[in-house]
């Protein structure tokens, strides 16, 4: 899975990789994002090891798998996912397969790991003989859309020296177009608006046609957040889409959907609404320093199928890091770093 910002890009540049491998993050800085990963989801950890503790598994009967059952759901892990886990589990303890509480504890991470490597976890934004990548990225509002797409935008531009240009085709909530182009300014990138409640469609095109013009890595689209019903919401989206695809062929490359993880089994409908309306590559899971409810990584992937390439943990830029399922798991139930 990826671990930093060169591990989920793809960018095909020789000397973009040469510099990533000479800057890339040292051992410490990995910890200390470890660290900062285990505290800001303790109010999911907390929720899970008052339940999931080496003494569980002194004693392996029914209750045993019932506790561990109920953590698991209690943290949004889902019914369906959960009662995979628990059953895997308990059919290799009863095996003599893992014995141990440690052991034990030690096999519960893998197997929560394992679900969350679901898909690809990759973003390709490698040179394009028709333009740049283009990614559009797609999420109710507050759930912090707008403010990924920022950040992400600077962290393209400084951690990978790739040119960026943002659309505004939020087109609704004058809000939007003025945080993004706050952030713009910020990452120093270019953005393309349109006139207050102009056609979403019309500002994608845009984008991406100025994107191509000016020769730009990475075009990244934001979209309206809330319309009136599901069948609007599909219809726009669908239509953004395709007039994006009538810009350039096979656009856009990457779609993102943006989940608040406070809203636990609420985020697991929407990012099956959402992929009904458009393909969804991959989850940005945001505000999982908020909540008990983190266990939504690996509901959305078991159940989804779909997989988590990003996640936010504050609020600050370095708190926008690609996902990690393994980091995650052990941050996710164990007691000790």
């Amino acid at each position: 899975m990826a671990r930093d910002w060169r591990d989920l890009f793809i960018t095909g540049d020789d000397a973009a990789d040469s510099a990533s491998a000479a800057t890339a993050e040292q051992p410490e800085k990995r910890r200390g994002f470890f660290r900062r990963l285990r505290e800001n989801m303790s109010k999911t950890r907390e929720a899970l090891t008052s339940e999931i503790q080496a003494t569980l598994f002194d004693t392996l009967d029914e209750e045993t798998w019932e506790r561990l059952e109920e953590a698991l759901i209690m943290a949004d892990v889902g019914a369906r996912t959960t009662a995979g886990v628990v059953g895997q589990l308990e059919q290799e303890a009863t095996a003599g397969q893992v014995e141990g509480g440690p052991a034990l504890q030690e096999r519960l991470v893998e197997l929560l790991a394992g679900i969350a490597k679901t898909g690809t976890d990759t973003i390709d934004v490698r040179k394009r003989d028709g333009g740049p990548t283009v990614i559009m990225a797609v999420g109710v509002n507050g759930t912090g859309k707008t403010t990924t797409i920022g950040k992400l935008a600077w962290h393209l531009r400084q951690e990978l020296g790739k040119t960026v240009l943002l659309g505004a085709a939020d087109t609704f909530r004058a809000a939007a177009v003025e945080q993004l182009t706050v952030w713009a300014q910020r990452a120093d990138v270019e953005i393309v608006t349109g006139p207050p409640n102009s056609d979403p469609g019309a500002v994608a095109f845009d984008a991406v046609a100025k994107g191509r013009e000016r020769g730009v890595d990475v075009v990244i689209i934001d979209t309206a957040g809330r319309l009136h019903n599901q069948d609007e919401l599909m219809n726009e989206l669908t239509k953004i889409r395709r007039v994006i695809d009538k810009q350039m062929a096979g656009a856009p490359h990457e779609t993102l959907l943006t989940i608040d993880s406070t809203t636990g089994q609420n985020g697991v409908r929407q990012a099956k609404l959402f992929s009904e309306a458009v393909p969804v590559d991959g989850i940005v899971l945001t505000k999982l320093d908020g909540t008990a409810k983190g266990g939504i990584a690996l509901a959305i992937a078991g159940e989804l199928g779909i997989p988590v390439k990003l996640i936010g943990i504050g609020e600050s830029l370095e708190d926008l890091r690609p996902f990690d399922a393994d980091d995650f798991a052990r941050a996710l139930v164990t007691v000790d770093a």
